[in-house]
């Protein structure tokens, strides 16, 4: 809703949010770093006198420019603090209910960052301490200075790397899953780049060299959606909410039509004859989800 798919509309964002609460729906989650501090404006206008029945789930630590550019990350005690002062700020809040570093500083250890983000639970500014794209490894030593609630992390039909090491240590710790990326960013919904400010354009898997072979991925999709009288995208995010009553999906909707067509996602039941169709049917995609440069420091795929 902030710029990064391209051009939104305020009034038809802030309505989605209403219909998505209206609908029950308590989870809203948001970075700070998103169009440089205005998606939390945005929010904070959305939930003035609905505050108690959301859930605020807040990503920190991307430094941006003026011109939109990324700087990397800082998960220091003392920036975690002022992101935070910033946050509850935008959003018109006294506390957020789950804040996590969106990536891993590499020159910060995650236990000093999980001990800050304690202090501030102690303090009553933040209740639960959450992960984002973190290695099993860093979880554990996250977890073992103050308890993790969830990690998020991409996670959909053709993205399933986090179910070798990953699942397996949090199903241990119990913690649960944020699954963002459900639809590929629109990949499995058919969805396109919108303009030069589409971050998608940036992605291998909407790359003229990957287009066929995803094209295909896609089609085999879109075939047993048709088989269930539902869309591609219901398919897509029904297959993550039954592979596990931890995982939680998180649905990028931008418009109220977006959202309406997520949530018959809720109506649909697929059998484990199903779910193996699905995953027998789609072969490996085409592209990496991120560039060459981010896959190499995401803690999560080390």
């Amino acid at each position: 809703m902030s710029g990064v798919y391209g051009p939104a509309d305020e009034q038809e964002s802030i309505a989605t949010i209403h219909a998505a609460i209206d609908a029950g729906i308590n989870l809203i989650d948001t970075g700070d770093f998103y169009g440089m501090g205005h998606n939390e404006m945005l929010i904070g206008r959305a939930i003035k006198g609905h505050r108690d029945k959301v859930l605020l789930s807040v990503k920190f630590g991307a430094l941006r420019g003026p011109d939109g550019s990324w700087g990397g990350y800082d998960a220091r005690p003392l920036a975690i603090k002022n992101f935070l002062a910033y946050t509850l700020t935008r959003l018109g809040v006294d506390h957020i209910d789950t804040y996590r570093p969106a990536r891993l500083d590499p020159n910060v250890p995650i236990e000093e960052t999980a001990g800050a983000i304690a202090k501030l639970i102690e303090a009553g500014y933040v209740r639960y301490l959450g992960l984002s794209e973190m290695s099993a490894d860093t979880v554990r030593r996250a977890h073992s200075v103050c308890p993790v609630s969830d990690l998020q992390i991409e996670y959909a039909v053709i993205t399933r790397s986090p179910e070798k090491k990953i699942f397996p240590a949090l199903k241990e710790l119990g913690i649960g899953v944020t699954a963002y990326g459900v639809l590929s960013r629109g990949l499995l919904s058919s969805s396109r780049p919108q303009g030069g400010s589409d971050v998608r354009n940036h992605f291998p898997r909407f790359a003229d060299a990957n287009a066929a072979q995803n094209r295909t991925v896609v089609e085999s999709l879109r075939q047993l959606a048709v088989e269930r009288n539902i869309t591609p995208a219901q398919l897509a995010i029904s297959w993550v909410l039954a592979k596990d009553n931890s995982i939680v999906p998180v649905i990028g909707a931008r418009t109220r039509r977006q959202l309406a067509e997520a949530l018959k996602s809720l109506e649909v039941r697929l059998s484990s004859l199903e779910m193996e169709r699905i995953e027998a049917l789609v072969p490996a995609v085409g592209g990496t989800r991120y560039d060459e440069r981010q896959m190499r420091i995401l803690d999560s795929e080390r």
